[in-house]
This record gives structure tokens, sequence and C-alpha cells, in this order.
């Protein structure tokens, strides 16, 4: 797919950014519960603190909705992420929680969404684990024999079963999320955050966090806040402070790119009747989906860490972005000719395990870590939890199932997710699908459904 045209960004392709940006803190202040970062995470917790009668302060460095709540792929998902088959040997004891966490986060976010009356695209139709070869299909079975030993679900089925394109063999539909447009849901959920009782200051950057006796104190470039407890809903930018767990996140640079719009009756001739989102089952995953603007968007396929503290605002990387365009192009051979209108990305954090972990520092610091890439849902869902722990004292299940109190987590994921590693994944996937003859079995797909290829 051609990108000589793509524009760049280092904000989000679904929206654009809010004209109401509220003022920086100015001055100091004391509050009982502060907030840090207004991320989905962040407005979900100060969002269900407000609604619970709590003195809280929410601070953003940027805008609510600014980095990966509304950068991501617009995908609900309804299952845990990651490769089952590792994290069922690596955790086993968790998975189950994790099984029965990610459905819940599902509903959470769909009855989110329905509760504020959030117009943001919302399709429930699933989310697939897409399988491009017979060796594919394999994995996505063992995977979803593994969902449903602990107590997940998921519908198995062919290409033609599930609804998807052509050159695809068939996947596993799971039984809850579905598509939207994950900046209008970012959008609206600040809307709901800003009409009520908490205090939310933006373009205010977080310098240090640390305690003073029984107090936390945030400094800011232009005040400080002196807070009773505080939840630090930051993903992977708290790997700037002492106070935060160390090697709690990894920190991973993913991008988004977007097609110009694309003719109905070619989107037709895709035969992705569905219109079910897919991601594949590479190590490190592809996803793609179709939107309400008859454009396609793709996501991920080649990670790029994070070294140092602070991580750098940047837009995506050319070379990549060719990359994906070409995938694009194999995966979808009638398409060929569509140019790449825009590209954004951000970063996202990885947690120790490539589970969801939520824990407390102290008496009075409470953190969140539940991205991992596949984290949409449970990055609310956990800290919606997590507030109310804060004010009731009294733990869910859910969230029990994912608690630490460590200050410290092993070094483990960020040692193996290192650049040469990630570049060594990369060139697997891409031995993988060459041997497997992905490309091939799109073209022909084609040319037996008649309508040739470029």
């Amino acid at each position: 797919m051609r990108t000589d045209s793509t524009k760049y960004t280092s904000f989000t392709g679904w929206i654009d950014p809010p004209d109401d940006v509220q003022p920086a803190l100015d001055g100091d202040l004391t509050c009982d519960i502060a907030v840090i970062g207004g991320g989905m995470g962040g407005m979900a917790a100060a969002l269900r603190l407000a609604e619970r009668d709590q003195d809280v302060v929410l601070l953003e460095a940027e805008f609510c909705g600014y980095g990966s709540a509304s950068r991501n792929g617009g995908q609900i998902a309804g299952a845990p992420g990651g490769d089952l088959r590792m994290l069922s040997l690596q955790s086993p004891k968790k998975m189950p929680v994790m099984a029965r966490l990610a459905e819940h986060a599902g509903r959470y976010v769909e009855d989110l969404i329905k509760r504020h009356d959030i117009d943001c695209d919302y399709v429930a139709n699933g989310l697939v684990w897409g399988a491009v070869s017979p060796l594919m299909m394999l994995r996505v079975r063992t995977q979803a024999a593994i969902l449903r030993a602990f107590g997940g679900g998921g519908t198995v089925g062919t290409r033609e079963e599930l609804g998807l394109p052509a050159g695809f063999v068939g996947g596993m539909r799971e039984s809850i999320g579905g598509m939207l447009n994950p900046g209008k849901l970012a959008r609206g959920v600040r809307r709901a955050l800003l009409d009520s009782s908490a205090k939310v200051f933006e373009r205010t950057r977080v310098s240090d966090v640390r305690r003073t006796g029984g107090i936390v104190e945030i400094t800011t470039p232009r005040g400080t806040v002196r807070a009773n407890k505080v939840l630090l809903a930051t993903s992977v930018y708290g790997g700037e402070w002492d106070i935060t767990p160390k090697n709690l996140a990894t920190p991973l640079y993913v991008i988004e790119i977007e097609s110009e719009p694309i003719a109905p009756e070619r989107l037709a001739a895709l035969d992705w009747t569905s219109r079910s989102g897919i991601i594949t089952q590479h190590q490190l995953m592809t996803h793609y989906r179709l939107t309400e603007r008859n454009t396609i968007v793709c996501g991920v396929r080649k990670a790029q860490r994070g070294q140092t503290y602070p991580l750098p605002d940047r837009v995506p990387d050319p070379d990549v972005v060719r990359d994906m365009g070409k995938d694009l192009a194999n995966r979808f051979p009638s398409l060929s000719d569509v140019a790449i209108e825009r590209a954004w990305g951000g970063w996202i954090g990885i947690s120790p395990d490539w589970l969801s972990v939520a824990g407390q520092v102290g008496d009075n610091v409470f953190y969140a870590m539940a991205c991992n890439g596949h984290g949409l849902c449970q990055v609310p869902y956990v800290s919606h939890q997590l507030a109310d722990y804060i004010v009731d004292g009294q733990m869910s299940d859910d969230l029990a199932g994912i608690w630490s109190d460590t200050p410290k987590y092993s070094p483990s994921m960020s040692l193996l997710m290192q650049p040469f590693v990630l570049r060594a994944v990369w060139g697997l996937d891409r031995f993988n699908d060459f041997f497997n003859g992905s490309r091939t079995r799109a073209r022909r797909a084609l040319r037996r459904a008649g309508r040739g290829g470029a």
C-alpha cells in the first residue's frame, strides 16, 4: 500500500484534540485522594471516586485521553491477551482469575458506554483470534481449549463460519466485546469526568511523588498537591518516580495505521461479512479492523522498546509504517493500490507477567498496571475496582486475584524485551509467514473468488 502521502502524528487518528483543555494546576492544593494520569484508568478511577462523594483531584500531563486511551485499535476484548499456552504454564493460579476478570471488564465498558450515553460507534460483533494458515489455526484451537479450561468462552470456526476475509483460514470469536472508536470513548468518559465533582487539572506534568510523614506530596511545575492517598494510573509513565514499584512496566512503542476511505463495493468484495476485528496469532500480533468511515485500521506488528525515562513524545517510524503497509497489501491483495492515509503511535506498558496487576506501596499509594496491549477494557475496570477498595477497604474477588504489595518486581520482562529480541521475534513471524504461505493463500483465495489481485 502507498505511504508517500501518509500523515504522521503523535496523537491519535481517531479524533481531534479537545477544544476545552482544562487549566493547569497553579498553586498548592490539599485533597483526600489524588489520581495521577488521565487515561482510561485514571478517568475511570476518578469518576468512580467522585460518584462516591470523595474529595478527588486528577492530574494529567497533557489532556485526558491523550495517550493509549485513544490511540489503540478500538477492540473491546472479553478474554486475556498474550500467549495463553505460555501464561498457563507461567501463572496457572492466576489464569482462572484473568478469564473471569476479562469478561467482567468487557461488560463493564459496555455498561460505561450505556450509562453515560457515549456515542463511540460500538458494535458488539466480537473480537476474533484469526489464523492465516492451518498451523496458526492449530494454535487457535489449542488456545481456545486453554481458555475454556480456565472458565472463558469463545466460538471456534472456519473463515466462512466467522465471516472473515478471504485469505484467513478461521479463528475463534470471543464471547464478549466488539469494535468501537476509542477516541470517542475516551472523549465521552472525559466529558462525564468533567461534569462530575472531581477537580481535573490538565497540562499538569508530575515531576515527583514522595511520602512526607503520612501525606503524599506530588510536585508539578506550578504547585504541589498534598493528598492522604494517591492512585498511580500512569501505565508506563510511572517509571519516572522512585515511589513506583521497580520493573512494574516495560515500555513499548506501538503504531497504528489507517487506510484512506475505501469504496463500499471494494470492501464488500473482501467477504468480511462479520466486520469483526481480527488479531492474528503471531508472536507479535497484528490486528485488522474495519471502521465506520470505511477504512481499515491495522496495528502493532513491530514493537519498539523504550530504554530511558522520560519517554519521548514521538511519531511513527516511516520504515515501520511501510512494512505495515506491505503487510496490509499481502493480507488484502485487492487493496494493494490503496494509500495509508495516517499513522500514529504511542507508549504502552507490559506488566511483569503479561497479566493485569494491581497493588499498594505502603498504606496510602495504590497502583494498577493492566494494559499489555490488550487492555482497553481491563485498564478502566481494574481502576474502578481499585477506587472502591480505596474507599471501602473491601477487595472484590477480581481485584484480590491480581493483587500484589511488593515494592519491586522481577526484571525478567524488561530483560526479555530487549530491542534485539523484539527484532528476532519479528523476523521469526515473517519467516513463518513465508513458509506457511499466508501471502500466497490470500492471493489464491482472491483468484478463486474471481476478483483478481495486484
